[in-house]
């Protein structure tokens, strides 16, 4: 099924949860902020999220500096 990740279209399988996603753009583990069609998400719910088809999703790395 087709979904918007970051404004660009991207091919995922049915069942694709927020987590999965992270995983297979390399994101896994680290600071980021998830949007899923327009709601965030928090880093617990993750597991349980499923990404449905035609699904805008955005992540936003984070980064620290001073």
């Amino acid at each position: 099924m087709n979904i918007l990740l970051n404004g660009s279209p991207r091919e995922i399988e049915t069942g694709t949860t927020v987590t999965d996603l992270l995983a297979s753009i390399g994101l896994a583990g680290k600071p980021v902020v998830v949007e899923l069609d327009e709601q965030a998400v928090f880093p617990r719910d993750y597991p349980q999220m499923m990404v449905g088809a035609g699904a805008r999703v955005e992540v936003i790395m984070l980064a620290a500096g001073g």
